[in-house]
């Protein structure tokens, strides 16, 4: 499970995430020894991207379980379902988040009768199991999205879905990686991705450390861009996908993918079984994460906007299916992106 970027590592009693807030600058992890210290730092953002978050979680339950000192098996399991709910309200749009959490329950109540030290063992070994599933169902999304992907490609991207996004790989830089390694010669166009920087911060880092060819550009260039000619698809990942289609990823997305539509541009999405809810009807029911003021207004400490101003921070917004190329998923891409070929992914 270890390749150019190591977004989360098992230490055994503990876990470890790379600290997200810190790149490029500083590449330092941040040591998780309980539920509520992986819930900060998925609610904190040293850990992002919906897969990342979904194997952080689950190895967030894992070490709840671990904890030495209860009074009684009573103790120990209002400990276990407390670490569930903490963890499922560290964030609300990432679906990930809670089909990790579902399948973590699932291991939990199927052992719930054996002593502490089984359970803590079985949701371990669960934890680990998503983790490095993870990678696989990631190169797989990037086989199927290379085969998409043109010799000499020039490729835009929005907010960060690599390995930092993941358990390793990534999705939408999964295809970027797969199409590299099969030889094609790539470059991408990293949007900046405003308010945190996903972009600017992440992903170019990310690309910069092997040598990928990237040009780095404010989120309000992709429009000029697209229409001087300079890019030839969009790829982006997703935070959760509707029954129907419909997409919820990092807040500009829906924007690139109407300049899309209006230059004659493919726009895909990669993404993970995992990342889609079957359970939700259409984008329209899909919660939006309202974050702090402070990230618009300044970074990192430094304001810019005067004092007293209104601030909106929606974290995602919705794109329609209508305006989805393809979905790229480990089992193959659905085109048109309708609710029926996403039936059929989960058919198979």
């Amino acid at each position: 499970m270890t390749g150019a970027v190591e977004t989360l590592r098992w230490r055994g009693a503990r876990l470890e995430l790379i600290d997200q807030r810190l790149l490029p600058q500083r590449t330092e992890y941040v040591a998780c020894h309980t539920a509520a210290d992986t819930a900060a730092a998925i609610r904190d953002m040293v850990v992002r991207g919906a897969p990342a978050i979904g194997c952080a979680a689950a190895y967030g339950v894992a070490l709840e379980a671990l904890r030495p000192a209860f009074a009684s098996l009573a103790e120990f399991h209002r400990a276990v379902d407390a670490a569930f709910a903490e963890l499922a309200a560290s964030r609300p749009t990432a679906v990930n988040l809670f089909w990790a959490l579902e399948r973590m329950r699932r291991a939990y109540e199927a052992v719930r009768t054996l002593p502490p030290e089984k359970i803590s063992q079985r949701l371990v070994d669960e934890a680990i199991a998503v983790h490095r599933e993870d990678v696989e169902v990631n190169r797989a999304i990037g086989r199927h999205g290379a085969a998409l992907v043109r010799d000499g490609a020039r490729i835009m991207t929005h907010c960060n879905a690599g390995a930092l996004a993941t358990a390793g790989h990534g999705t939408a830089l999964g295809v970027v990686r797969s199409a590299r390694d099969e030889g094609k010669r790539v470059s991408v166009v990293a949007n900046e991705t405003r308010p945190f920087l996903q972009g600017a911060r992440l992903t170019a880092w990310e690309l910069v450390q092997e040598r990928i060819p990237v040009t780095l550009v404010t989120d309000s260039m992709a429009g000029h861009l697209m229409q001087r000619g300079a890019i030839d698809l969009v790829v982006v990942g997703a935070d959760r996908v509707a029954a129907n289609g419909d997409v919820a990823n990092k807040i500009g997305t829906y924007t690139l993918a109407v300049l899309a539509a209006r230059h004659g541009l493919p726009f895909y999405v990669a993404a993970p079984l995992s990342t889609i809810d079957v359970n939700m009807p259409d984008g329209n029911a899909i919660p939006i994460e309202e974050r702090s003021p402070s990230e618009v207004t300044g970074f990192r400490g430094e304001r810019w906007a005067p004092e007293g101003v209104a601030v909106a921070n929606p974290a995602f917004d919705v794109t329609p299916a209508a305006l989805v190329t393809a979905l790229i998923t480990e089992r193959g891409v659905v085109s048109p992106v309708d609710g029926a070929g996403i039936r059929r992914l989960f058919a198979g």
